[in-house]
């Protein structure tokens, strides 16, 4: 069984738009919903990251059968925002058992780690510059606290995402030993372990 389903802080929650009066009610798809992702989701998650991310670095984060790949080994370590059915945004992630990252780290989950790495966070084009992604950063952190396993959330990118990182509370540990032919990263941490408060109030 899903994680996500387990814990009632992250049941899939689905915000449905307001009915206008006169209008009579529909079977319609909620207006938003976030939920983990499957394997089923893979190709919709490829073509948003590929879109994003080709554009810029010209590099993507996972290949489509590594998107399937983390999607089948660890599904709970990912979540997606959907609009009326529609995939607008997700993140996916994975376990890692070592202090820093290393090139095994890009394809490989350790299922006994207490680091989960943030391989890719990416929003379709247009829902860009809605404040989405970090809403999303924001459900998922919250959703990490909830894992008694997970200690810290690491990732890495490259200098001008460090910003927006920093705004969700993540903290600079250096370069990362990581390169992509010419392209260079910078590695990040948050702590998820100590927050204790959170998780009492959180519905953990």
């Amino acid at each position: 069984m899903s994680v996500l389903s387990a814990l009632p802080f992250l049941k899939p929650i689905h915000i449905r738009a307001p009915i206008s009066p006169g209008r009579q009610r529909r079977h319609t798809l909620p207006a938003s919903e976030f939920r983990s992702l499957s394997p089923e989701d893979a190709i919709s998650v490829f073509e948003i990251e590929r879109e994003a991310f080709i554009s810029v670095s010209g590099e993507c984060p996972l290949h489509l059968d590594e998107v399937r790949h983390f999607l089948t080994l660890c599904p709970e370590l990912s979540l997606g925002w959907f609009e009326e059915g529609r995939l607008v945004a997700f993140i996916i992630g994975s376990l890692w058992d070592q202090e820093k990252l290393n090139m095994d780290a890009l394809t490989l989950h350790k299922p006994h780690g207490s680091t989960v790495h943030i391989h890719v966070l990416a929003v379709h084009r247009t829902f860009r510059q809605q404040g989405k992604g970090s809403i999303l950063m924001w459900r998922y952190l919250q959703y990490l606290r909830c894992l008694p396993y997970v200690r810290r959330a690491v990732l890495m990118c490259e200098d001008f995402l460090v910003p927006f990182y920093q705004k969700s509370g993540f903290k600079v540990q250096g370069p990362s030993e990581i390169t992509v032919g010419p392209l260079t990263f910078i590695e990040m941490q948050y702590l998820v372990r100590g927050h204790a408060f959170m998780r009492r109030n959180s519905g953990c």
